[in-house]
């Protein structure tokens, strides 16, 4: 088997799966995807039917990332002779005094010309009759919001990207990565293959793969040991619920939703199973990718249930199952999407809990920088050496 690649990239969820598409189309069969679990594994957080995708964000970088994800999924679909973004419309909803300020999002939708309306509770419910709201709440909708389904978009990358030529192996655990000479040496179910770029899209065990290189720093990240980033891991969950009024709740009647408050909760219409999905953002315990536990947090599950018999309470119904999965956040909820310091021909990428929507785009620049060295998009408030990766004990802010 061929061991040599131009392209090698660690991690094939949804980052990943989208690099090895992007990289594929114009490498083909010298790019090489290397998955530690089976393909389609549900041990990180790049499964399940369904993520939210909006052009609705807090910052005006966001928001042009967002539309330019819509055109990379686009090229996608084109591609794989499928329908894969569902455009259902979103509101975002503010109670009166809130944690998260709707003139973020306000001033950046305006400032990257996306048309979106400022509803009131009376207008919100006369137009979708699920909400039960009281005056105070109000709401942004926004049209193009919608739903990525996520494990048919990563089957679509995985499929394109092996009929492009790409060599696509699972169950596959890294055990040694070997900067050597401008190439990387990477040891995979007990094979060493060579490349000369190397994309990391790992996820809760991306510090483990970045254990592997030496810090070129004095005193700074790694403290010049072993490369590090302050990332924060947690477990969270989605609830299906198997609610009686599925009619209600169809994509073309019922947009996705997000409570724009701490705690923050976000929901969907009826897609993938016969139940609405809803879940709190952020709402899970600190964990690692090796002590985290596949069983719902009870006290989490409690919070979801009230909100949404408080607010959408023909949505609720019988718990159809609670699926877990990780984010992995670094302290300001931005993406690190950059080179490592040191070693330009390796890529990190880590999506902070909130990338699925951006995966086929950030797949797209991610092959940017290991074909080219750069990329067309912004990546400045991306960069892995900025002040706050580099404290010692950063401030966590994880609302946005």
């Amino acid at each position: 088997m061929k061991q040599d690649y131009e392209y090698i990239v660690l991690g094939l969820g949804g980052l990943g799966s989208g690099a090895a598409y992007w990289l594929s189309r114009r490498a083909g069969r010298e790019v090489l995807g290397l998955e530690q679990f089976e393909i389609g594994h549900v041990r990180g957080g790049s499964q399940d039917h369904s993520r939210i995708i909006r052009l609705s964000y807090h910052t005006p970088e966001y928001v042009r990332l967002s539309k330019q994800a819509y055109a990379a999924w686009a090229v996608l679909e084109e591609e794989a002779d499928e329908n894969l973004i569902v455009k259902t419309g979103g509101l975002d909803l503010w109670p009166a005094v809130s944690a998260i300020p709707s003139e973020d999002y306000t001033r950046s939708m305006q400032a990257c010309d996306v048309p979106f309306e400022h509803l009131d509770a009376a207008e919100i419910m006369r137009r979708w009759p699920q909400f039960r709201l009281t005056e105070d709440i109000y709401a942004l909708y926004q049209a193009e919001s919608g739903i990525a389904p996520a494990a048919r978009c990563n089957a679509a990358h995985q499929q394109i990207a092996r009929a492009n030529g790409a060599t696509l192996l699972d169950n596959t655990p890294i055990s040694a990565v070997r900067p050597l000479n401008g190439e990387v040496e990477v040891v995979a179910g007990g094979t060493t293959y060579r490349c000369r770029k190397l994309v990391i899209a790992a996820g809760a065990w991306t510090n483990n793969i970045l254990a592997h290189f030496p810090s070129h720093s004095q005193g700074g990240v790694g403290g010049g040991s072993a490369f590090k980033l302050p990332l924060t891991v947690t477990q969270e969950q989605v609830t299906y619920f198997a609610t009686p009024h599925l009619a209600d709740f169809a994509p073309e009647r019922f947009p996705i939703w997000i409570w724009m408050d701490e705690p923050c909760f976000y929901g969907f219409p009826v897609y993938g199973e016969p139940a609405t999905k809803t879940a709190q953002d952020v709402g899970g315990e600190e964990v690692t990718a090796e002590t985290r536990s596949f069983e719902p947090n009870p006290a989490n599950a409690q919070r979801v249930e009230h909100f949404l018999q408080k607010y959408i309470p023909t949505a609720f119904g019988p718990v159809l199952y609670t699926k877990t999965c990780l984010y992995t956040m670094p302290p300001d909820r931005d993406f690190v999407i950059d080179t490592i310091p040191g070693y330009d021909n390796c890529s990190v990428a880590v999506g902070a809990g909130h990338a699925f929507k951006f995966a086929s785009l950030l797949g797209k620049i991610l092959s940017e920088l290991a074909i080219d060295g750069r990329s067309e998009s912004n990546l400045e408030p991306f960069k892995i050496d900025r002040p706050i990766l580099q404290m010692e004990n950063p401030p966590k802010s994880f609302m946005v």
